[in-house]
């Protein structure tokens, strides 16, 4: 064999090898809802109530359940996520904004200026959200010590590879760093769908090769 093709196998191998650690877990998100302390109160008259601590810590699952009203469509049940917010966020996936009828543009947390309302309903009220409503951009919590393990910054926008039956590549990832954080990818279940996810599913950021 050409010692050329013998030397990039190698290189390969050696390259796959030393990415072998630069693996994270990856969660799904399902639809949810971040409510004020003010909504929160017109929709369920009083605080959130936790069932569940989720991954991220302080972050938790609330007993309480809403319905989502758009110009086209509804969605029940939608899952309310703790603790309170100083604004109102609903967070959907683009196949869910369809059925809504609501063109929902792709942000992050928070970033909710210029974006479409919809109402919020549960059995006790009703909010008229003006703005809030969107897609989740994919993005990787990460502390520190992690951002310096797989060497990544802050903000930094990475690929990462999802899968093993349908592997997907996600670009356009947003890190994310803080002390609070704990280690893991969200991406939503259209995302998840495409790329077969399990619970046991893991990404890899993919560094450019030199």
């Amino acid at each position: 064999m050409d010692t050329q093709i013998v030397k990039k196998i190698i290189e390969d191998v050696v390259a796959e090898l030393g990415e072998a650690d630069n693996t994270m877990p990856v969660e799904v998100s399902g639809r949810h809802v971040h409510l004020s302390s003010e909504d929160a109160e017109k929709l369920f008259g009083g605080p959130l109530t936790n069932v569940r601590e989720l991954s991220q810590p302080g972050q938790f699952l609330c007993k309480e359940r809403v319905r989502l009203i758009g110009p086209k469509g509804l969605l029940e049940k939608v899952a309310v996520l703790g603790p309170a917010r100083d604004e109102t966020q609903v967070e959907v996936s683009l196949t869910d904004a369809r059925l809504l009828g609501a063109k929902a543009p792709v942000r992050q947390s928070g970033d909710i200026s210029g974006t479409p309302g919809v109402l919020i309903a549960s059995e006790r009220g009703i909010v008229e959200l003006k703005e809030g409503l969107i897609v989740p951009g994919r993005h990787i919590h990460m502390t520190p010590e992690d951002a310096s393990s797989l060497n990544v910054a802050d903000k930094e926008m990475v690929s990462v590879r999802v899968g093993r039956v349908r592997s997907v590549v996600f670009e356009d990832v947003l890190v994310r760093v803080s002390n609070s954080y704990r280690l893991s990818m969200h991406i939503d279940f259209d995302e998840g769908n495409a790329c077969s996810w399990t619970p046991e599913s893991s990404g890899r950021i993919i560094k450019k090769r030199k």
